[in-house]
C-alpha cells in the first residue's frame, strides 16, 4: 500500500486539492420572473395596530422546552426504514441535481442539499461549481469510482457494504477527513483498528493518521512497529517511508529504543523487588526460628523433633544453616566471616524493621536499636532506604509506592 497514487491528490488543503480538476464558478443568472419571489416581502405587508402583539414566551417553559428537546436528541434513534428510504433515493437518483465524477470519467447522480448538509467542505465546492441546465457538476480526483460511491451512500443512510469499506478503508479515511464526515471517519479508524493492520501496511496507514489527524490510530501504528520492529523494517512500506519521509523513520528509531530502555528498567527492577523479597523473607524466617523455633533448632525452652513436618516459610532452610554456621564461627566479629557478615546484616536490618524491641526475642534487636543513635546521617540513610524497599517488595508495586511515600 505504499504507492504514491492514494498520497499525492490530498495536499494538506482540501480546497487545493480541486483547484486543477475543475473551474470552481458559478455559471448563468437568475430569471427575471423569479426574483419578485426571492425579494424581502415584508415591505408589501400593511400591520394592523389595534391587534395587541402576542406576549413573549415564559422564560421557565422555553427552557424547559429547550431542555426536552435536547433530552429527545439524545435518546434519537433511526428506524430502519427512514434509512432504507435514504438509501434508495440515493442509488435512484431521483430528482438529482449534482453530478460527481470520478477517477474514470464514471459519474454519480446526487443531490446538493443533502450532500451540503452531510458535508460543509463538500457543500462549499458545489456551491462554487459550475452549472449547467440547473445540474451542478464536480470531480473527486485520485480515488477509485466504488470508494467515491461507497463515500456518497454513507452521506445519506450511513449505510455500506462491509466487504467494499474493507477493501477501500484507507480512501475512504482520507475522503473522511478531507471532506470532514467525523462519522465515517470513526469507523474507518475502527476497522483500522480491528485486526486490518498488518506487518506490510503498518507504515502507510501510519502516515496516513498523521495526516487525518487520527492519534489513537497512530499511537496503535507506532506500538506495533516498537514490538516488530525487525520484521517491519524489512518491507517495502518502510524503504519508501526511509526514502521520502526520513524523519519519521528517526521518530520509530528513537521510539524503538526508549521502548528497549524501558523493558530492561522494567527487568532491572523486577529482578530488585525479587532480592527485597527474599530479605523480607528472611526477616520473617528468622523472627519464626528464634520466637517459635523451627524443626531442630529455636529457643532454648523449646523442645524439637527431627520429625517434623516442612515449614511453611520457604527461607527457613537457608537461614537456619546461617545461624548454626554464626553460632559456632570462630572470626564471627564484623568484617570477618563472609557467612557472618550476612547474619550481621540481617539482625540489624530486623531490628530497624522490628516495632518491639523490649519483648523481642531476636537476639541483639535492642543493642542494634541503641547503636541507631550513633551512626552518621549517610548511614542512616542509606539503612531508611533499604528498609523501605524491602517493605514495599512484600507490599507490592502500587502499595510499595504508598509506603515509600509515606
Amino acid at each position: 500500500m505504499s504507492s504514491p497514487t492514494l498520497d499525492s491528490p490530498w495536499p494538506s488543503s482540501p480546497s487545493d486539492s480541486f483547484c486543477g480538476s475543475f473551474n470552481i464558478r458559478i455559471e448563468g443568472e437568475i430569471p427575471d420572473e423569479i426574483l419578485p419571489v426571492l425579494e424581502d416581502p415584508t415591505s408589501s405587508v400593511s400591520y394592523n395596530h389595534n391587534i395587541p402583539k402576542p406576549p413573549p414566551p415564559v422564560p421557565s417553559k422555553t427552557y424547559s422546552r429547550n431542555k426536552y428537546f435536547k433530552r429527545l436528541s439524545r435518546s434519537c434513534s433511526v428506524p430502519k426504514e427512514t434509512m432504507d428510504a435514504w438509501d434508495k433515493l440515493f442509488k435512484d437518483g431521483y430528482g438529482a441535481d449534482v453530478y460527481i465524477f470520478t477517477e474514470d470519467e464514471s459519474y454519480i447522480p446526487a443531490h446538493f442539499s443533502v450532500l451540503s448538509i452531510a458535508s460543509p467542505v463538500l457543500g462549499n465546492f458545489l456551491q462554487q461549481s459550475k452549472v449547467k441546465n440547473g445540474m451542478r457538476y464536480i470531480k473527486i480526483p485520485g480515488v477509485p469510482y466504488e470508494a467515491v460511491y461507497t463515500f456518497i451512500r454513507f452521506l445519506y443512510s450511513s449505510c455500506y457494504e462491509k466487504e467494499e469499506m474493507k477493501k477501500f478503508v484507507l480512501h475512504l479515511l482520507v475522503l473522511s477527513h478531507s471532506y470532514s464526515v467525523p462519522s465515517l471517519k470513526r469507523v474507518c479508524i475502527y476497522l483500522l483498528e480491528q485486526g486490518w493492520l498488518r506487518k506490510e501496511n503498518v507504515v502507510d496507514v501510519l502516515q496516513l493518521a498523521r495526516n487525518c489527524d487520527a492519534p489513537r490510530l497512530s499511537l496503535i501504528c507506532i506500538r506495533m512497529v516498537v514490538k516488530d520492529f525487525k520484521a517491519i523494517s524489512s518491507t517495502e512500506g518502510w524503504k519508501v517511508m526511509k526514502r521520502v519521509n526520513p524523519a519519521l523513520e528517526q521518530e520509530l528509531l528513537e521510539s524503538v529504543v526508549e521502548a528497549d530502555s524501558r523493558k530492561e528498567e522494567r527487568l532491572k527492577k523486577k529482578e530488585e523487588r525479587k532480592v527485597y523479597l527474599q530479605l523480607y523473607e528472611a526477616m520473617e524466617a528468622l523472627l519464626h526460628i528464634c520466637r517459635d523455633g523451627c524443626r531442630t533448632i529455636g529457643p532454648r525452652d523449646k523442645v524439637f523433633r527431627g520429625s517434623q513436618v516442612a515449614c511453611d516459610f520457604p527461607a527457613c532452610k537457608g537461614l537456619e544453616t546461617l545461624v548454626r554456621h554464626f553460632s559456632s564461627c570462630k572470626t564471627r566479629v564484623p568484617g570477618g566471616c563472609a557467612h557472618c557478615k550476612r547474619m550481621w546484616q540481617l539482625l540489624e536490618l530486623h531490628s530497624r524493621i522490628c516495632d518491639e524491641p523490649d519483648s523481642c526475642k531476636v537476639p541483639l534487636c535492642r543493642h542494634f536499636k541503641e547503636k541507631m543513635q550513633q551512626q552518621t546521617k549517610k548511614d542512616e540513610a542509606k539503612w531508611k532506604l533499604l528498609v523501605s524497599k524491602v517493605v514495599a517488595a512484600k507490599l507490592g508495586p502500587i502499595s510499595g509506592r504508598r509506603a515509600s511515600f509515606l
